[in-house]
């Protein structure tokens, strides 16, 4: 048997568990003593935040945890939308790490994949807005006098 794996929860807090939604009413304790595919509510993207490409990849593979009776499907247009970014993005980094993400979800490690696809965001925000940590003109300016 593998280590076992203990999370817990606050008050009302939800998690989904190999499909399941389950919301707890007190604080408290699980223990999982085998694998198992979960989702913990605040890593939980909602379909209107799903603004940018990375996001959305996001969505698609956590729709693999959530709803394993179409997890197919899902995993189709997973690797769609990865065939498209991979076309689409220059920078090695994420390229490295999207190929990673694939192999990832390819071997159903979801949760894996999508701790990786979160971690690229701050890079995603930098290449979708170049200028967002640059000061603007007249910042500069001002700075300048």
């Amino acid at each position: 048997m593998k280590n076992t794996l203990k999370i817990s929860l606050k008050p009302n807090e939800k998690i989904y568990i190999n499909g399941a939604v389950v919301r707890v009413d007190r604080k408290v304790s699980i223990e999982f003593l085998n694998d198992v595919q979960f989702l913990l509510e605040n890593h939980v993207l909602q379909p209107e935040d799903a603004s940018t490409p990375l996001r959305q990849l996001y969505f698609i593979a956590q729709m693999v945890l959530m709803a394993p009776e179409s997890a197919e499907e899902a995993r189709q247009m997973f690797r769609k939308s990865l065939s498209m970014m991979l076309a689409s993005y220059s920078d090695d980094h994420i390229l490295m790490n999207l190929k990673q993400i694939d192999r990832l979800v390819a071997e159903g490690q979801v949760y894996d994949a999508l701790k990786s696809i979160r971690a690229l965001y701050p890079q995603e925000a930098e290449i979708l807005n170049p200028y967002a940590g640059a000061p603007a003109s007249g910042e500069q300016r001002a700075g300048a006098i």
